[in-house]
């Protein structure tokens, strides 16, 4: 794997050395592109209610479920795991994640304390606190991608995620479940790359 002339990245099976596909090699001003877009959503996405926002991830998690054998096959031609792990394990894993945030956030509570000495109550208040950065391995592609997306965008964050450049296609093919779900444009952002092109500038975003 390595980045050509035109600033793509070509995609490998491991099982057969095969160039398959290519990815973007994304720049900082991708990487910056995409935060502003996530800035954008933020206000309208934070304030979605936690009914609406619990609907679209379990959609999401149905989607995925509904869709198991091609995200099974694509995460073993992408990792070179096989077919029948991806299905038990991976893809599953990946759905519940999105189910478990979807179902939790409408169950949110919290304790309160009365401060000692004082006529006073500290309580603890769950909000939302603008775009989260995600970074995932190639180990387990769908699964730990899902698993740090999902808890952010349930709380009513937005994201700028990067899937790693050497597995990359089921991210690419979430993009297109999140779509059908219906999660508003802005709320994902998945940019591709190698880290030092595009995992720098996004780890340096404030």
């Amino acid at each position: 794997m390595s980045p050509i002339a035109n600033g793509w990245i070509d995609n490998y099976n491991p099982a057969s050395g095969e160039i398959y596909g290519q990815i973007p090699n994304s720049s900082k001003e991708d990487v910056e592109n995409a935060y502003i877009a996530a800035k954008s959503a933020f206000p309208t996405w934070s304030q979605t209610t936690l009914e609406e926002r619990s609907r679209i991830l379990i959609r999401i998690s149905e989607l995925l479920e509904a869709n198991l054998q091609r995200f099974a096959e694509a995460e073993s031609k992408d990792n070179g795991k096989p077919i029948s792990l991806a299905k038990t394990v991976d893809i599953p894993r990946a759905a519940n994640n999105f189910r478990f945030f979807g179902n939790a956030i409408t169950q949110f509570a919290s304790e309160s304390h009365e401060s000692v000495g004082q006529q006073a109550i500290n309580y603890t208040l769950r909000q939302p606190i603008g775009v989260v950065g995600c970074i995932s391995p190639w180990n387990l592609p769908l699964y730990l991608f899902t698993w740090k997306i999902a808890p952010a965008i349930a709380a009513g964050n937005c994201v700028v995620a990067k899937p790693s450049e050497v597995t990359p296609l089921t991210a690419f093919l979430l993009s297109e479940i999140l779509n059908e779900a219906g999660l508003p444009k802005g709320v994902l952002n998945i940019v591709h790359g190698l880290g030092t092109t595009t995992g720098e500038p996004l780890k340096s975003k404030k």
